[in-house]
């Protein structure tokens, strides 16, 4: 993984904790953004912890680029020290994987950085979704895009469970299904959006409408 923050000391701690797990290897740091393109581009991390404010290119930028170049091969975790920044809305409809507080735990950064290396891409969904909240309370009414009549009922359903930060699990006891039905369930419903992952389809269910604010 890459580790993309302009405070040396936050890099180094954050490597110490990573490196020290099995399974996590550090592949480099950056500085800045225009840095961490630079590095994901010749290393391939499968893992960026971006930073989201940096000189030069900022983290949102870098996570456009990286994104672009890299989809479906490098998930994004931003980094913030505010839990509602208007910058991470837009980082997760770049393609952002999720965020996460600089205080962050310890054993909360592992379990994340492993849970997006693994392809799940919604970290902290309860706060993501207070997050994406925040942003579209005050956005006009939605129109139903044309893509939601390819979805089946059920895929409409299991979509607007994930809008509300549950888990496949969880989906799974609330439709009385299983598991490996709500995944195939939830890969279909991204592949019909062309969608990249579940924080897409968490915007896109908020912008769309099927899920309000406070639901």
């Amino acid at each position: 993984m890459l580790i993309a923050d302009d405070q040396a000391l936050v890099r180094a701690g954050f490597r110490s904790i990573l490196e020290s797990q099995p399974g996590i290897t550090v592949v480099g740091e950056a500085s800045d953004g225009r840095n961490a393109i630079d590095i994901a581009r010749k290393r391939q991390p499968s893992v960026v912890l971006m930073d989201i404010k940096m000189p030069d290119i900022d983290g949102l930028e870098a996570t456009r680029r990286i994104v672009a170049e890299q989809a479906g091969e490098t998930a994004i975790l931003m980094l913030t020290t505010f839990d509602l920044n208007e910058y991470i809305y837009e980082a997760m409809r770049a393609g952002a994987s999720g965020f996460l507080l600089k205080d962050v735990r310890p054993e909360d950064l592992v379990a994340a950085v492993r849970v997006v290396a693994n392809g799940d891409a919604l970290i902290a969904p309860a706060v993501t979704k207070r997050l994406i909240e925040h942003f579209v309370r005050a956005a006009p009414p939605a129109v139903p895009p044309a893509e939601l009549s390819e979805l089946t009922p059920r895929e409409a359903e299991v979509l607007t469970l994930v809008a509300k930060g549950l888990s496949n699990g969880e989906i799974a006891a609330d439709l009385v299904l299983s598991e490996a039905t709500v995944k195939t369930h939830v890969k279909h419903v991204l592949a019909k959006l062309d969608l990249r992952d579940r924080v897409q389809a968490v915007v896109f269910a908020y912008e769309a409408g099927l899920v309000a604010p406070g639901d």
